[in-house]
Protein backbone atom coordinates (compact mmCIF):
# COMPACT_ATOMS: atom_id res chain seq x y z
CA UNK A 1 0.00 0.00 0.00
CA UNK A 2 1.36 3.41 -0.92
CA UNK A 3 1.43 6.33 1.56
CA UNK A 4 -1.44 8.10 -0.21
CA UNK A 5 -3.76 5.09 0.20
CA UNK A 6 -2.69 4.68 3.82
CA UNK A 7 -3.39 8.35 4.48
CA UNK A 8 -6.91 7.91 3.05
CA UNK A 9 -7.57 4.88 5.27
CA UNK A 10 -6.46 6.70 8.39
CA UNK A 11 -8.52 9.80 7.53
CA UNK A 12 -11.64 7.68 7.13
CA UNK A 13 -11.26 6.36 10.66
CA UNK A 14 -12.35 2.99 11.98
CA UNK A 15 -15.25 1.45 10.08
CA UNK A 16 -16.60 -1.90 8.90
CA UNK A 17 -13.37 -2.54 6.96
CA UNK A 18 -10.69 -0.78 9.03
CA UNK A 19 -9.48 -1.28 12.63
CA UNK A 20 -6.74 0.68 14.45
CA UNK A 21 -4.52 -0.95 17.09
CA UNK A 22 -1.53 0.19 19.13
CA UNK A 23 1.05 -2.10 20.67
CA UNK A 24 1.18 -3.85 23.00
CA UNK A 25 -1.93 -5.80 22.03
CA UNK A 26 -2.84 -9.28 23.26
CA UNK A 27 -2.76 -12.13 20.77
CA UNK A 28 -6.36 -13.01 21.70
CA UNK A 29 -7.51 -9.49 20.87
CA UNK A 30 -5.85 -9.54 17.47
CA UNK A 31 -7.34 -12.98 16.76
CA UNK A 32 -10.84 -11.64 17.50
CA UNK A 33 -10.32 -8.82 15.02
CA UNK A 34 -9.23 -11.30 12.35
CA UNK A 35 -12.22 -13.56 13.00
CA UNK A 36 -14.71 -10.70 12.82
CA UNK A 37 -13.32 -9.47 9.49
CA UNK A 38 -13.07 -12.97 7.99
CA UNK A 39 -16.68 -13.76 8.96
CA UNK A 40 -17.80 -10.52 7.33
CA UNK A 41 -16.42 -8.95 4.14
CA UNK A 42 -12.74 -8.75 5.11
CA UNK A 43 -10.77 -5.71 6.21
CA UNK A 44 -7.47 -4.16 7.27
CA UNK A 45 -5.99 -3.94 10.77
CA UNK A 46 -3.49 -1.08 11.16
CA UNK A 47 -0.93 -1.70 13.91
CA UNK A 48 0.66 1.48 15.23
CA UNK A 49 -2.38 3.75 14.84
CA UNK A 50 -4.37 4.99 17.85
CA UNK A 51 -8.18 5.05 17.93
CA UNK A 52 -8.19 8.76 17.11
CA UNK A 53 -5.94 8.24 14.08
CA UNK A 54 -2.72 9.38 15.76
CA UNK A 55 0.39 7.76 14.34
CA UNK A 56 2.17 5.93 17.16
CA UNK A 57 4.23 3.38 15.24
CA UNK A 58 5.52 -0.02 16.33
CA UNK A 59 8.84 -1.38 17.58
CA UNK A 60 10.52 -4.70 16.81
CA UNK A 61 8.91 -4.72 13.40
CA UNK A 62 11.28 -7.43 12.20
CA UNK A 63 9.25 -10.00 14.18
CA UNK A 64 5.81 -8.50 13.56
CA UNK A 65 4.98 -10.50 10.44
CA UNK A 66 5.97 -13.81 12.08
CA UNK A 67 3.89 -12.96 15.16
CA UNK A 68 0.83 -12.01 13.08
CA UNK A 69 1.03 -15.14 10.90
CA UNK A 70 1.34 -17.34 13.98
CA UNK A 71 -1.85 -15.84 15.46
CA UNK A 72 -3.75 -16.37 12.19
CA UNK A 73 -2.67 -20.01 12.04
CA UNK A 74 -2.97 -21.06 15.68
CA UNK A 75 -5.54 -18.79 17.34
CA UNK A 76 -8.10 -18.67 14.52
CA UNK A 77 -10.16 -21.80 13.73
CA UNK A 78 -9.95 -22.82 10.91
CA UNK A 79 -6.53 -21.33 10.17
CA UNK A 80 -6.70 -18.09 8.22
CA UNK A 81 -4.37 -16.81 5.50
CA UNK A 82 -3.63 -13.12 6.06
CA UNK A 83 -1.05 -10.75 4.61
CA UNK A 84 1.15 -8.55 6.76
CA UNK A 85 2.75 -5.48 5.23
CA UNK A 86 5.25 -3.29 7.13
CA UNK A 87 5.75 0.23 5.78
CA UNK A 88 7.23 3.54 6.91
CA UNK A 89 4.77 6.40 7.27
CA UNK A 90 5.58 9.85 8.72
CA UNK A 91 8.96 8.47 9.81
CA UNK A 92 7.32 5.72 11.85
CA UNK A 93 6.79 2.02 11.22
CA UNK A 94 3.22 0.84 10.59
CA UNK A 95 2.03 -2.74 10.05
CA UNK A 96 -0.99 -3.45 7.87
CA UNK A 97 -2.73 -6.80 8.32
CA UNK A 98 -4.90 -7.57 5.31
CA UNK A 99 -7.67 -9.99 6.35
CA UNK A 100 -9.59 -11.48 3.41
CA UNK A 101 -13.26 -12.34 3.27
CA UNK A 102 -13.07 -15.88 4.62
CA UNK A 103 -13.48 -18.86 2.31
CA UNK A 104 -14.09 -21.33 5.16
CA UNK A 105 -16.69 -19.50 7.27
CA UNK A 106 -17.55 -19.51 10.05
CA UNK A 107 -14.27 -18.68 11.82
CA UNK A 108 -13.91 -18.67 15.57
CA UNK A 109 -11.40 -17.91 18.28
CA UNK A 110 -11.79 -19.93 21.43
CA UNK A 111 -15.54 -20.54 21.58
CA UNK A 112 -16.54 -17.19 20.06
CA UNK A 113 -17.95 -16.53 16.58
CA UNK A 114 -17.61 -12.82 15.88
CA UNK A 115 -18.78 -10.58 13.05
CA UNK A 116 -17.96 -7.00 12.10
CA UNK A 117 -20.75 -4.44 12.49
CA UNK A 118 -19.75 -0.87 11.74
CA UNK A 119 -16.52 -0.16 13.61
CA UNK A 120 -17.10 -2.80 16.30
CA UNK A 121 -17.05 -6.56 16.65
CA UNK A 122 -19.88 -8.49 18.25
CA UNK A 123 -20.91 -12.07 18.84
CA UNK A 124 -22.89 -13.58 15.97
CA UNK A 125 -26.54 -14.20 16.79
CA UNK A 126 -28.07 -17.61 16.21
CA UNK A 127 -29.54 -16.57 12.85
CA UNK A 128 -26.27 -14.93 11.76
CA UNK A 129 -24.33 -18.04 12.74
CA UNK A 130 -26.81 -20.15 10.80
CA UNK A 131 -26.17 -18.04 7.71
CA UNK A 132 -22.41 -18.40 8.13
CA UNK A 133 -22.72 -22.18 8.29
CA UNK A 134 -25.00 -22.10 5.26
CA UNK A 135 -22.45 -20.09 3.29
CA UNK A 136 -19.81 -22.71 4.11
CA UNK A 137 -21.98 -25.51 2.72
CA UNK A 138 -22.03 -27.33 6.07
CA UNK A 139 -25.71 -26.57 6.58
CA UNK A 140 -28.54 -26.06 4.09
CA UNK A 141 -31.62 -24.23 5.29
CA UNK A 142 -33.88 -25.74 2.62
CA UNK A 143 -33.42 -29.14 4.29
CA UNK A 144 -34.71 -28.00 7.68
CA UNK A 145 -38.18 -29.16 8.75
CA UNK A 146 -41.05 -26.79 9.48
CA UNK A 147 -42.42 -28.04 12.83
CA UNK A 148 -45.83 -26.36 12.52
CA UNK A 149 -46.54 -27.85 9.07
CA UNK A 150 -47.71 -31.35 8.07
CA UNK A 151 -48.38 -33.44 4.96
CA UNK A 152 -51.78 -31.71 4.76
CA UNK A 153 -49.93 -28.54 3.72
CA UNK A 154 -48.65 -30.24 0.56
CA UNK A 155 -50.54 -30.15 -2.74
CA UNK A 156 -51.30 -33.80 -3.50
CA UNK A 157 -52.34 -33.07 -7.09
CA UNK A 158 -49.00 -31.39 -7.78
CA UNK A 159 -47.15 -34.30 -6.17
CA UNK A 160 -49.18 -36.74 -8.28
CA UNK A 161 -48.20 -34.91 -11.44
CA UNK A 162 -44.54 -34.67 -10.43
CA UNK A 163 -44.08 -38.34 -9.56
CA UNK A 164 -46.07 -39.50 -12.60
CA UNK A 165 -43.26 -38.19 -14.80
CA UNK A 166 -40.97 -40.70 -13.05
CA UNK A 167 -43.37 -43.65 -13.31
CA UNK A 168 -44.80 -43.47 -9.76
CA UNK A 169 -48.56 -43.45 -9.15
CA UNK A 170 -48.29 -41.44 -5.97
CA UNK A 171 -52.01 -41.19 -5.20
CA UNK A 172 -52.43 -44.97 -5.43
CA UNK A 173 -49.76 -45.73 -2.83
CA UNK A 174 -50.78 -46.34 0.77
CA UNK A 175 -50.08 -43.72 3.44
CA UNK A 176 -46.90 -45.40 4.69
CA UNK A 177 -45.43 -45.75 1.18
CA UNK A 178 -46.33 -42.17 0.26
CA UNK A 179 -44.73 -40.80 3.41
CA UNK A 180 -41.57 -42.81 2.83
CA UNK A 181 -41.34 -41.62 -0.77
CA UNK A 182 -41.64 -38.01 0.37
CA UNK A 183 -38.93 -38.56 2.99
CA UNK A 184 -36.63 -40.22 0.44
CA UNK A 185 -36.98 -37.24 -1.90
CA UNK A 186 -36.41 -34.60 0.85
CA UNK A 187 -39.95 -33.24 0.60
CA UNK A 188 -40.53 -34.44 4.15
CA UNK A 189 -37.95 -34.57 6.93
CA UNK A 190 -37.30 -37.95 8.62
CA UNK A 191 -39.58 -36.78 11.45
CA UNK A 192 -42.46 -36.29 9.01
CA UNK A 193 -42.70 -32.49 8.70
CA UNK A 194 -42.32 -30.79 5.31
CA UNK A 195 -38.88 -29.38 4.64
CA UNK A 196 -38.45 -25.76 3.63
CA UNK A 197 -37.56 -26.95 0.12
CA UNK A 198 -40.50 -29.35 -0.05
CA UNK A 199 -42.99 -26.69 1.02
CA UNK A 200 -41.62 -24.08 -1.40
CA UNK A 201 -42.03 -26.44 -4.37
CA UNK A 202 -45.12 -28.47 -3.45
CA UNK A 203 -46.86 -26.45 -0.73
CA UNK A 204 -50.48 -25.28 -0.87
CA UNK A 205 -49.64 -21.92 0.72
CA UNK A 206 -45.88 -21.65 1.43
CA UNK A 207 -46.04 -18.07 2.74
CA UNK A 208 -48.26 -19.23 5.62
CA UNK A 209 -45.13 -20.64 7.24
CA UNK A 210 -42.46 -18.78 5.26
CA UNK A 211 -43.68 -15.18 4.88
CA UNK A 212 -40.27 -14.19 3.50
CA UNK A 213 -40.80 -16.54 0.53
CA UNK A 214 -42.31 -14.02 -1.89
CA UNK A 215 -41.33 -11.61 -4.65
CA UNK A 216 -42.15 -7.92 -4.34
CA UNK A 217 -42.43 -6.14 -7.68
CA UNK A 218 -42.52 -2.38 -8.13
CA UNK A 219 -42.41 -0.26 -11.30
CA UNK A 220 -41.33 3.38 -10.85
CA UNK A 221 -41.91 6.28 -13.21
CA UNK A 222 -38.32 7.48 -13.06
CA UNK A 223 -34.80 6.42 -12.13
CA UNK A 224 -35.11 6.63 -8.31
CA UNK A 225 -37.08 4.73 -5.73
CA UNK A 226 -38.74 8.00 -4.67
CA UNK A 227 -40.42 8.31 -8.09
CA UNK A 228 -44.15 7.74 -8.53
CA UNK A 229 -45.34 4.13 -8.64
CA UNK A 230 -46.74 2.78 -11.90
CA UNK A 231 -47.35 -0.75 -10.60
CA UNK A 232 -46.79 -2.72 -7.41
CA UNK A 233 -47.48 -6.41 -6.80
CA UNK A 234 -46.80 -9.07 -4.19
CA UNK A 235 -46.09 -12.39 -5.89
CA UNK A 236 -46.63 -15.48 -3.75
CA UNK A 237 -47.18 -19.22 -4.23
CA UNK A 238 -44.74 -22.02 -4.92
CA UNK A 239 -41.42 -21.15 -6.54
CA UNK A 240 -42.56 -22.27 -10.03
CA UNK A 241 -45.64 -20.05 -9.64
CA UNK A 242 -43.53 -17.12 -8.44
CA UNK A 243 -41.13 -17.43 -11.38
CA UNK A 244 -43.89 -17.65 -13.99
CA UNK A 245 -45.85 -14.76 -12.48
CA UNK A 246 -42.82 -12.50 -11.98
CA UNK A 247 -41.67 -12.95 -15.60
CA UNK A 248 -45.20 -12.26 -16.89
CA UNK A 249 -45.44 -9.11 -14.76
CA UNK A 250 -42.06 -7.88 -16.01
CA UNK A 251 -43.03 -8.45 -19.64
CA UNK A 252 -46.29 -6.56 -19.16
CA UNK A 253 -44.48 -3.60 -17.63
CA UNK A 254 -41.58 -3.31 -20.08
CA UNK A 255 -42.16 -0.52 -22.56
CA UNK A 256 -41.55 -1.44 -26.22
CA UNK A 257 -40.88 1.78 -28.18
CA UNK A 258 -41.82 1.30 -31.80
CA UNK A 259 -42.44 3.08 -35.08
CA UNK A 260 -44.63 2.43 -38.09
CA UNK A 261 -42.85 1.40 -41.27
CA UNK A 262 -45.35 1.00 -44.05
CA UNK A 263 -47.97 -1.36 -42.68
CA UNK A 264 -45.72 -2.85 -40.00
CA UNK A 265 -44.95 -1.77 -36.43
CA UNK A 266 -41.20 -2.14 -35.76
CA UNK A 267 -39.53 -2.05 -32.33
CA UNK A 268 -37.01 0.78 -32.07
CA UNK A 269 -35.41 -0.61 -28.91
CA UNK A 270 -34.75 -4.34 -28.62
CA UNK A 271 -36.47 -5.69 -25.51
CA UNK A 272 -34.67 -7.89 -23.01
CA UNK A 273 -35.24 -11.53 -24.05
CA UNK A 274 -37.71 -13.53 -21.98
CA UNK A 275 -35.05 -16.12 -21.15
CA UNK A 276 -32.86 -13.43 -19.54
CA UNK A 277 -35.72 -12.21 -17.33
CA UNK A 278 -36.60 -15.79 -16.45
CA UNK A 279 -33.01 -16.73 -15.56
CA UNK A 280 -32.64 -13.64 -13.38
CA UNK A 281 -35.79 -14.46 -11.39
CA UNK A 282 -35.06 -18.21 -11.19
CA UNK A 283 -31.59 -17.58 -9.78
CA UNK A 284 -32.99 -15.21 -7.17
CA UNK A 285 -35.68 -17.70 -6.08
CA UNK A 286 -33.43 -20.77 -6.02
CA UNK A 287 -30.28 -19.31 -4.49
CA UNK A 288 -31.58 -16.71 -2.02
CA UNK A 289 -31.06 -17.21 1.72
CA UNK A 290 -34.46 -18.21 3.08
CA UNK A 291 -33.22 -18.13 6.67
CA UNK A 292 -33.25 -14.30 6.55
CA UNK A 293 -36.71 -13.67 7.96
CA UNK A 294 -38.54 -10.52 6.98
CA UNK A 295 -36.57 -10.02 3.76
CA UNK A 296 -38.15 -10.81 0.40
CA UNK A 297 -36.85 -10.85 -3.15
CA UNK A 298 -37.41 -7.43 -4.71
CA UNK A 299 -37.71 -6.81 -8.44
CA UNK A 300 -37.59 -3.06 -9.01
CA UNK A 301 -38.18 -1.61 -12.44
CA UNK A 302 -37.09 1.92 -13.32
CA UNK A 303 -37.18 3.83 -16.60
CA UNK A 304 -33.57 2.89 -17.32
CA UNK A 305 -33.01 -0.45 -15.58
CA UNK A 306 -34.38 -3.51 -13.76
CA UNK A 307 -32.92 -4.44 -10.36
CA UNK A 308 -33.37 -7.90 -8.88
CA UNK A 309 -32.38 -7.92 -5.20
CA UNK A 310 -31.98 -11.30 -3.53
CA UNK A 311 -31.43 -11.76 0.24
CA UNK A 312 -28.14 -13.46 1.11
CA UNK A 313 -24.53 -13.30 -0.03
CA UNK A 314 -22.70 -15.69 -2.32
CA UNK A 315 -21.28 -18.90 -0.78
CA UNK A 316 -17.72 -18.75 0.54
CA UNK A 317 -15.86 -19.91 -2.56
CA UNK A 318 -17.98 -18.11 -5.17
CA UNK A 319 -17.15 -14.66 -6.54
CA UNK A 320 -18.89 -12.40 -9.05
CA UNK A 321 -16.11 -13.18 -11.55
CA UNK A 322 -16.73 -16.92 -11.15
CA UNK A 323 -20.46 -16.44 -11.75
CA UNK A 324 -19.73 -14.74 -15.04
CA UNK A 325 -17.44 -17.61 -16.01
CA UNK A 326 -20.14 -20.20 -15.41
CA UNK A 327 -19.36 -21.49 -11.92
CA UNK A 328 -22.41 -23.28 -10.51
CA UNK A 329 -23.27 -23.21 -6.82
CA UNK A 330 -26.00 -24.66 -4.61
CA UNK A 331 -27.04 -22.62 -1.61
CA UNK A 332 -30.28 -24.62 -1.57
CA UNK A 333 -29.57 -28.06 -3.09
CA UNK A 334 -33.11 -29.37 -2.56
CA UNK A 335 -34.64 -26.41 -4.37
CA UNK A 336 -32.01 -26.71 -7.10
CA UNK A 337 -32.82 -30.40 -7.56
CA UNK A 338 -36.56 -29.89 -7.94
CA UNK A 339 -36.31 -26.78 -10.12
CA UNK A 340 -33.89 -28.70 -12.34
CA UNK A 341 -36.29 -31.64 -12.55
CA UNK A 342 -39.12 -29.22 -13.42
CA UNK A 343 -36.96 -27.72 -16.21
CA UNK A 344 -36.66 -24.29 -14.66
CA UNK A 345 -32.88 -24.49 -14.30
CA UNK A 346 -29.92 -26.70 -15.05
CA UNK A 347 -26.85 -27.39 -12.97
CA UNK A 348 -24.29 -26.59 -15.63
CA UNK A 349 -23.65 -23.01 -14.57
CA UNK A 350 -24.92 -21.59 -17.88
CA UNK A 351 -27.40 -19.10 -16.42
CA UNK A 352 -25.28 -16.06 -15.66
CA UNK A 353 -23.01 -16.43 -18.72
CA UNK A 354 -26.18 -16.49 -20.86
CA UNK A 355 -27.46 -13.29 -19.22
CA UNK A 356 -24.17 -11.48 -19.90
CA UNK A 357 -23.96 -12.83 -23.45
CA UNK A 358 -27.52 -11.91 -24.44
CA UNK A 359 -27.29 -8.43 -22.94
CA UNK A 360 -23.98 -7.79 -24.69
CA UNK A 361 -25.64 -8.71 -28.00
CA UNK A 362 -28.12 -5.90 -27.35
CA UNK A 363 -25.36 -3.50 -26.35
CA UNK A 364 -26.77 -3.31 -22.83
CA UNK A 365 -24.95 -3.63 -19.52
CA UNK A 366 -25.32 -6.08 -16.64
CA UNK A 367 -24.13 -5.39 -13.11
CA UNK A 368 -23.87 -8.07 -10.43
CA UNK A 369 -22.67 -7.09 -6.97
CA UNK A 370 -23.10 -7.75 -3.26
CA UNK A 371 -24.36 -5.00 -0.98
CA UNK A 372 -24.66 -5.90 2.68
CA UNK A 373 -26.53 -9.18 2.99
CA UNK A 374 -27.96 -8.96 -0.54
CA UNK A 375 -27.00 -9.92 -4.08
CA UNK A 376 -28.08 -7.46 -6.77
CA UNK A 377 -28.44 -8.03 -10.50
CA UNK A 378 -29.03 -4.88 -12.57
CA UNK A 379 -30.12 -5.06 -16.22
CA UNK A 380 -30.03 -1.91 -18.34
CA UNK A 381 -33.21 -1.22 -20.34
Amino acid sequence: MNPSDLHTLIQQGENEAVEFKTLPVRSETLAREMVAFANSAGGVILLGIADDGSIIGIDEHERTEEWVMNIARTSVIPALNVQCEVITYHHKTIALIHVPKGKDKPYQTGDKYLIRVGSTNRLATQSELMRLFQMSGVFHYDATPIPQASMNDLNMATLDQYFASYGFEFSKEDDIARKQLLINTDILSPSGEPTVGGLLIFGINPTRYLPQAAVMFAHFNGVEIAADLIDRQEIIGTLPQQVDTAVAVLKNNIMRPSTINGTKRIDTNSPIPDKVLREMVVNACVHRNYSIAGSRIRVLMYSDRIECISPGRLPNTVTIEKLRSGVSYASNPILLKFMDNLRYIDRLGRGFPMIFREMEKLGKTVEVYELGEELRVVLAL
